[in-house]
């Protein structure tokens, strides 16, 4: 599965409305309203790059209320579990 991360900038007037409707497209997992320079964060997991053009592209970029776009492809993820167990190695 290839994990993608969508920065979204937002008509500010319509956030929470926007926010609903990219959560409904498929292959979008979780949507975070956040402060900051974005306004919503959605992460996507879909099975190849095309599909990550397809929820992007052909989905998310044409919503109302959606003004703008970044997407980052994630290539490792991480977990606090991971990070510590890196920092305890050849520790008793």
């Amino acid at each position: 599965m290839i994990t993608a991360i969508v920065l979204i900038q937002a008509d500010v007037n319509q956030i929470p409305e926007t926010a609903q409707a990219v959560a409904d497209v498929p292959g979008v997992i979780e949507v975070y309203s956040c402060a900051g320079d974005v306004d919503l964060i959605a992460k996507i997991k879909v099975r190849d790059h095309e599909q990550i053009a397809d929820v992007v592209t052909d989905k998310i970029n044409r919503l109302p209320g959606v003004r703008h776009t970044a997407t980052h492809i994630a290539f490792r993820s991480y977990s606090s579990s991971d990070v510590e167990g890196g920092f305890s190695i050849g520790e008793e």
